[in-house]
């Protein structure tokens, strides 16, 4: 396992990557010896050159050779062999992953005092370069809004234990680049590497069991206390230093752009797991995080905060506040001050102890703990103000600002946590109370007309609709509980914990006031007797599939027609939030058809809205593959219609995307940062109309006729081909994903063999292993080519469209991605499991054909000769991988079939299913992507 993954650039820098791959691959090479003998080791290297070679000039006898090879291993060498692949896949992504920080280093270090692009800075300089004023300035951050919202979709194959392995041995591997290290030191390194991959293979990357929703909860929050409370305040620093530096003459404090939510804990679409119950303890573990965090923090800062007082004069108010504490908290433990002449020492103590009580409900509000993190705050303040008071700016700079701006941030929630339920849960819960009331016999036959004006009426009555004498199904009783719940977690852990409830499936008015009933029925909706409304949790529809989409606007005018929701949003800073659902889109209409009509949606729903001088809020539900809206976070953002983000923008980071991007400080650091600047170059874009805006009327019609070509395209084979079903669950490893337990929601919303009911994840997870890739690219080849019909002139127009139209270039890359990571060939051999031999070729055949249009198309619209040309180190690194990754798909194509024969004849295998489940780990590995 010595070969390297190589970019076409021949710097130095990718030197060093080279010198890591070849360091961790020596490395496995030896612990496959040390584990397995010579034998392992020379039957691997053996089929690595043998994929290589097939990849190099593919000819029939030597791909019959190859399957012969890997078709013909002996169970027990099968088995290390599959993972000896998958483990050398994390440790190339390892190198990778740390050779992005070196370079970002690298640039810094080479560049002087040049800006790289992309950055905060080629931002702000943009700015001030374009003449933008300080009142300007300070009008787009306050405009700007961006979240990043943590979901549990189950994506991430591996297991935290291997997650932290591969921190530990990305923390190792950057000390190879230390110059100062001895030749003992290197050698010691490479022991205590060696002794890494050593327990990297003797660690089972498969879980035994499925993760519960607590699990997945501290899964999540690892990387809050890992990185995000570390980076986020870099960024915001970083901003800072920026604007002072071209802006010098003002003082700058950035108002809270940036923030991350989850919904790990409260997302309870198709979670039966997901109850109150867990959301409350959710809501616990947060606040226990980010108080533990503090108390980290204050007690580190006793080694910087020495000052004495008979060298410095502390302020007055610094003193009275210590007065103020020592008569209102009682100290647990000795103090560890130990001189009664070091105030801020003394201070700080009582600010711990303050913290420590958070937790502790008998304290709650009284003056010994922190009611609310503005408490806090105006402690950290009274520091910060006697610091300057005797020129102790450095300090305060750099460790009381820094803490500040993290209580900003993260208060005592940590994560603003967000609530969602199918909307089918409320209408069912509407109709038995309704019913017990006598208000309605059966709600859920009503027309939408009546639905409407019922709830409308509901809304503005103030009496109650539930009694706590009354009995309600489970079912009515546990939604009932949730809003109970949010009005509880509110008074308790505060207003921003919780602010807003989604509405999966959301395909009428009535779904979205039916939420905010059961809002009024437990006090976060509410009209006061002076007539004003309080309204502390919002009603946010998700528009999912196409028939969605083309209904928002008009279900966003009808609930902005109705006065007392017109009240709910104007208690909500005239502010509302609208989700779109990239994945069911894709699912529904096909990769084309769902970029097209999220895009109409997005402009037609802002018009609507500015109607009835509201903004939007829009959350964008990216999944981390391409079929599911994956891309880059800044260019997410860049490819937004710029008038689309006056209101601000959500958009989740989902299983592997959290990893890859939030694992390493170096690596969140940069992404947050590009995404900043994205959202400053979008800001500027809003303002500033390009020229080209003139030609995107034209532009829009034409891609208009695209996607309705290639929606028809898409359902023709995926809803109207009687067999479609039967070749997708026999050519892919969709049944066996389902096995891998790799998040607490089932893989389907009902025990159901529906195409419908199947969920966009494993969808696009069985077609990515399968190296189908389909979602991603199929129908869109179709699509162009109606508008091509081989008219060089029309050729042209999309040639120009690529260059100056941002949606059609961001479509066109999307799909060059999925060109270049599909694979027809060893889709084929998926294919081949297809037991109706007529029903393999005709689809297959199809699929086949409309790749080899779609990527035809797509180089002529480029004007490359191969994929990527104009990105030679993606287009080498991908090359450069796929060699590993075939082997890894042939034996999962050969287990798949014994597994399934075994199977059918109502038998089955354990270890069979386990290294199918090994091979899916490392496919996702090599392709760095699952679902």
């Amino acid at each position: 396992m010595t070969e390297l993954t190589v970019t076409a650039n021949k710097s130095n820098s990718n030197n060093l990557l080279r010198r890591d791959i070849r360091f961790l691959g020596n490395i496995l090479g030896e612990v496959l010896v040390h584990q397995g003998g010579n034998e392992l080791l020379d039957i691997v290297e053996k089929i690595r050159e043998a994929s290589k070679s097939l990849r190099a000039v593919f000819l029939p006898e030597l791909h019959e050779e190859f399957k012969q090879l890997v078709n013909t291993l002996e169970p027990e060498i099968r088995h290390q062999v599959i993972r000896a692949f998958a483990i050398y896949f994390q440790l190339v992504n390892i190198a990778e992953q740390n050779h992005r920080i070196r370079r970002k280093r690298d640039y810094e270090r080479s560049a002087g005092e040049a800006v790289q692009q992309g950055s905060i800075e080629a931002s702000v300089k943009d700015l001030k370069e374009r003449g933008f004023t300080y009142e300007e300035v300070q009008d787009i951050l306050q405009g700007m809004s961006l979240e990043l919202v943590m979901t549990a979709h189950p994506t991430e194959a591996m297991r935290r234990a291997i997650l932290d392995i591969h921190k530990r041995i990305a923390d190792d591997v950057m000390m190879l680049d230390n110059p100062t290290l001895t030749f003992r030191e290197r050698e010691q390194l490479r022991e205590k590497l060696l002794n890494e991959v050593i327990t990297l293979w003797q660690t089972d990357e498969l879980r035994d069991r499925k993760p519960t929703v607590l699990d997945e909860v501290r899964n999540g929050m690892y990387y809050f206390h890992e990185t995000l409370f570390h980076v986020l305040p870099d960024v915001y620093q970083e901003l800072e230093r920026c604007l002072s530096k071209y802006y010098p003459e003002h003082y700058w404090h950035v108002p809270a752009y940036l923030r991350f939510g989850s919904w790990i804990g409260g997302d309870r679409d198709g979670n039966p797991s997901v109850t109150a119950n867990v959301t409350w303890e959710t809501l616990r573990m947060q606040r226990k995080l980010a108080v533990r965090e503090y108390q980290r923090i204050l007690t580190d800062l006793f080694k910087y905060l020495s000052f004495s007082t008979s060298i410095v004069n502390v302020t007055d108010e610094l003193l009275s506040s210590i007065e103020q504490d020592s008569a209102q908290v009682i100290l647990n433990k000795t103090p560890e001050w130990t001189n009664e002449k070091e105030p801020y020492r003394i201070k700080l103590t009582y600010m711990t102890e303050k913290l420590y009580n958070v937790l502790d409900s008998s304290k709650k509000g009284t003056p010994a703990q922190y009611s609310e993190p503005e408490e806090f705050i105006k402690d950290l303040k009274i520091i910060d103000r006697s610091l300057r008071h005797h020129y102790a700016d450095y300090v305060a700079d750099t460790h009381i600002r820094n803490l500040i701006r993290q209580v900003e941030l993260f208060g005592f929630h940590t994560a603003t946590l967000d609530i969602r339920q199918h909307s089918k849960e409320h209408e069912n819960a509407m109709t038995e109370i309704l019913a017990h009331m006598n208000i309605v016999e059966n709600y859920s036959l009503l027309g939408e007309p009546d639905k409407v004006k019922l709830l409308e009426q509901l809304l503005n009555d103030p009496r109650p609709l539930t009694s706590p004498y009354q009995e309600y199904s489970e079912n009515t009783t546990e939604c009932l509980e949730v809003y109970r719940t949010v009005y509880k977690a509110q008074q308790e852990f505060g207003k921003k914990c919780i602010s807003s409830y989604l509405i999966s499936m959301a395909e009428a008015t009535s779904d979205v006031l039916e939420v905010m009933v059961f809002a009024k029925e437990v006090g976060l909706f509410r009209q006061e007797a002076d007539g004003s409304v309080t309204c502390t949790l919002q009603s946010v529809p998700l528009f999912e599939t196409i028939d969605d989409l083309h209904a928002a606007p008009a279900i966003l005018k009808e609930l902005f027609s109705i006065p007392v929701y017109r009240e709910s949003v104007a208690a909500m800073n005239d502010l509302q939030e609208i989700m779109l659902g990239y994945s069911d889109s894709n699912k529904d209409g096909g990769v084309v058809t769902a970029n097209w009509e999220l895009r109409v949606a997005l402009k037609e729903l802002t018009a609507t809205a500015k109607e009835f001088g509201i903004k939007l809020k829009f959350f964008h539900g990216r999944g981390g593959a391409l079929g599911r809206g994956g891309m880059p976070l800044n260019r997410s953002i860049l490819v937004q219609p710029p008038q689309t983000i006056g209101g601000g923008i959500k958009i989740t980071e989902q299983g592997e995307v959290i990893s890859s991007r939030y694992s390493l400080r170096g690596i969140a650091y940069r992404s947050l940062e590009q995404a900043t600047s994205a959202l400053l170059t979008a800001a500027v874009a809003a303002r500033l109309p390009e020229q080209n805006d003139l030609y995107e009327e034209k532009w829009e019609q034409i891609v208009a006729g695209i996607s309705e070509t290639s929606l028809h395209k898409y359902q023709d084979l995926i809803f109207r081909d009687p067999d479609f079903m039967k070749f997708f669950k026999e050519s892919t490893p969709l049944l066996e994903v389902g096995e891998l337990n790799i998040g607490s929601r089932p893989s389907k919303r009902k025990n159901s063999d529906k195409f419908e009911d199947l969920r966009a994840i494993p969808w696009v997870f069985a077609w990515t292993q399968s190296r189908y890739l389909l979602p991603a690219w199929y129908a869109a080849g179709t699509g162009l080519q109606q508008f091509y019909q081989n008219n060089e002139e029309n050729l042209k127009i999309m040639q120009d469209m690529y260059v100056n139209f941002p949606f059609f270039r961001s479509l066109i890359d999307t799909l060059q991605f999925a060109i270049v990571k599909a694979d027809l060939v060893i889709a084929k051999e998926y294919a081949n499991m297809c037991d109706d031999p007529v029903i393999k070729e005709r689809i297959f055949g199809q699929i086949e054909e409309e790749f080899n249009l779609t990527k035809s198309l797509i180089l002529k619209i480029t004007g490359v000769e191969e994929i990527f040309d104009h990105e030679p180190a993606l287009q080498e690194s991908i090359r450069q991988r796929n060699p590993y990754v075939d082997p890894l798909s042939y034996l999962q194509v050969q287990l798949l079939t014994e597994l399934r024969s075994l199977r059918a004849q109502e038998q089955d295998d354990a270890v069979l299913l386990r290294e199918v489940l090994l091979t899916i780990n490392g496919i996702a590995a090599g392709l760095r992507n699952t679902g």
